[in-house]
């Protein structure tokens, strides 16, 4: 039998209005099926069967191929059981001649191993099995909930599968950030005539390609949304009344999310605030007004210094020019297993002409080896740093989120800092399945950190002159 005839004619599903149902293809899993590659990954709009297909399609291989190994990663227990419970019931409601051809031997709740020596497993985690088809879902939830799992995912689960099998990892977008954005961004910019079987094909499945997702109801459009649809048009985006009328009224519940939820382009994808995230919003309109891209540097203006200062962790340093009310960032240097006299060279080097120089407040406290604070430190190695105020981590953030609109953002100088900004988020409570009150300290908190300096101390920065003090005190204006 033709495994496309099969596929369309063997499974039964349960689709989303609750009826039992023969399979068939629509729009999304066929062009996927059509443009399959060993590698895939899938840049999606809500609700549209591409975890279902998967799993028919895995199911099919191992059922009609002898010694197949399938496995399938989903981002929670529940959500791999809920996976299963598909695959149990296409396979349940098999032809019996099929059932009784290739049996289910071990028929647990996450595994189905056939007679034909073949298997196919649903979980949180393949490491340490050997597969000729992966599927991971929802890939760019785990990637912002569990950065270590996608780590694991990674670095444990994709190499369970040999060159020339076959991956397929699928997902809304999770913010700017993460494994899954990478291979996408990767994936989009390779062209297919130069995929190796290592290399991921890019398919991206719009929410306006969808036939269901358009009304019949005749709505007023604000004006933000007529622009938005002009803006699609401009981009060669067709889309009827009927469509807009369904985005529209669909806007009004999703929100902020609905450019990550039913994204018109790749790109928009990225651009929703991811959950749990500090500062997206703010920076995705800094992006929409043009606020991030070339920020020169103005030689008749001092530049001021922010910095997270890490013992054995990253030291983050913006470097900004105040312009009237206008915040401009300029540059922006990270990195980790460094002294202090390193970063005070990295400053040095730069071919600014600088004011104050901002340092977290724990700059103040005395070392026990030395007896020094890291003021008294750098102020020997010739700079003044001034001590940003103490202010709850919480209270600061609240001040950074309302700078952010007075903010420029070098594009390329600062794009470290800019992605850091965009991915600070809270800490994920496994337990609760809820957003904790405070930040996770991972790969982004640094340039955060160092961000959240400057806008606390930005009333430090405004001041024409500043009278040596406890805090501190900073030489005249020079290149250091």
């Amino acid at each position: 039998m033709n495994p496309l005839w099969r596929i369309e004619n063997l499974y039964k599903i349960i689709d989303k209005y609750g009826q039992k149902r023969t399979f068939k293809m629509n729009w999304a899993q066929k062009e996927l099926y059509d443009n399959f590659w060993y590698c895939n990954v899938v840049l999606k709009a809500r609700q549209l069967g591409i975890s279902t297909f998967i799993c028919l399609l895995f199911l099919d291989r191992c059922v009609f191929n002898r010694n197949m190994a399938a496995g399938i990663i989903a981002h929670t227990r529940e959500d791999a059981e809920y996976l299963f419970k598909r695959i149990k019931f296409a396979y349940d409601s098999l032809p019996e001649d099929v059932r009784q051809e290739v049996v289910a031997t071990n028929d647990s709740a996450r595994e189905l191993v056939f007679t034909n020596g073949s298997s196919i497993r649903v979980g949180t985690s393949m490491r340490g099995s050997t597969l000729n088809f992966l599927h991971i879902s929802e890939f760019g939830k785990i990637c912002a909930r569990f950065p270590d799992k996608a780590e694991e995912i990674i670095t444990g689960s994709l190499n369970t599968v040999a060159p020339g099998q076959y991956v397929v990892i699928e997902s809304t977008a999770e913010g700017r950030a993460g494994y899954f954005y990478d291979i996408c961004k990767k994936a989009e910019k390779t062209r297919s005539e130069d995929l190796t079987d290592l290399d991921f094909r890019f398919h991206f499945f719009p929410w306006w390609k969808e036939p269901a997702y358009r009304t019949g109801s005749v709505i007023a459009f604000d004006q933000d949304v007529l622009e938005y649809f002009e803006y699609l048009e401009g981009k060669g985006i067709k889309i009827d009344q009927e469509q807009r009328a369904w985005y529209a009224l669909k806007s009004q519940t999703q929100g902020d999310n609905m450019m990550r939820e039913y994204p018109s382009t790749s790109e928009e994808s990225w651009m929703s605030a991811i959950d749990g995230s500090y500062y997206a919003k703010q920076m995705n309109l800094a992006r929409a007004e043009g606020r991030i891209g070339f920020i020169p540097y103005d030689e008749n203006l001092p530049v001021h210094t922010c910095w997270d200062l890490g013992y054995n962790d990253s030291t983050a340093i913006w470097f900004c020019q105040l312009v009237g009310k206008e915040i401009r960032l300029i540059d922006y240097v990270e990195g980790s297993g460094e002294s202090l006299a390193h970063w005070l060279g990295v400053v040095k080097s730069k071919p600014y002409i600088y004011d104050k120089h901002i340092g977290p407040h724990d700059i103040l406290a005395h070392e026990y080896s030395t007896g020094m604070t890291r003021q008294d430190s750098a102020r020997k190695m010739g700079m003044n740093f001034i001590a940003s105020p103490r202010v709850d981590v919480l209270q600061g953030i609240d001040l950074a989120r309302g700078i952010i609109s007075r903010c420029w953002f070098d594009e390329t100088k600062c794009a470290r800092g800019v992605q850091s900004l965009e991915n600070y988020t809270k800490e994920w409570d496994e337990k609760r399945v809820c957003w904790k009150s405070r930040p996770l300290h991972n790969q982004f908190s640094h340039g955060a950190d160092a961000f959240r300096y400057l806008a606390i101390s930005l009333h430090i920065l405004d001041k024409g002159d500043y009278n040596p003090g406890t805090l501190g005190g900073f030489r005249p204006r020079s290149r250091f």
